[in-house]
This record gives structure tokens, C-alpha cells and sequence, in this order.
């Protein structure tokens, strides 16, 4: 039988941090480091293409404009 008290005292047994000794391989930190930059390179193009390629049109437009070019 499972009472109160057990439960309480299994639950802050559980959330006490316990050190925890590893060892990260070359090949595994490697390709960690890797798909580390390939998300930030990917946030980044991604950032450029939502924001910079619209702006560069729009600016594109405007110069067309201001020339009397305009279609």
C-alpha cells in the first residue's frame, strides 16, 4: 500500500540533482557543434529571406519609380 507520506518522500527523493559524470566522444561533440550551426545558419537565412529580400524589392520598386520606369 502506497501512502501520502511515501509518495511525498519518493517525489522530493526524485527532484534532489544528483552530479552526473559523462563523456561527450569526439564524433558525437562534432556533430553536436555541427547541427549547432546548421540551426543557426538556417534561422539566420531564414530571417533574411522573410525580411531583406522584401525590403530589396520593395527599394527596387521605389528607384523604378522615381525614374519614371515604372511598368
Amino acid at each position: 500500500m502506497i501512502t501520502l507520506a511515501g509518495t511525498a518522500a519518493a517525489s522530493m527523493m526524485a527532484s534532489i540533482p544528483m552530479s552526473i559524470l559523462a563523456y561527450i566522444g569526439p564524433g558525437t561533440g562534432l556533430s553536436a557543434l555541427g547541427t549547432l550551426l546548421a540551426v543557426i545558419a538556417a534561422v539566420l537565412l531564414a530571417v533574411i529571406g522573410f525580411v531583406w529580400y522584401p525590403i530589396k524589392r520593395l527599394v527596387t520598386k521605389l528607384r523604378k519609380n522615381e525614374t519614371g520606369d515604372a511598368k
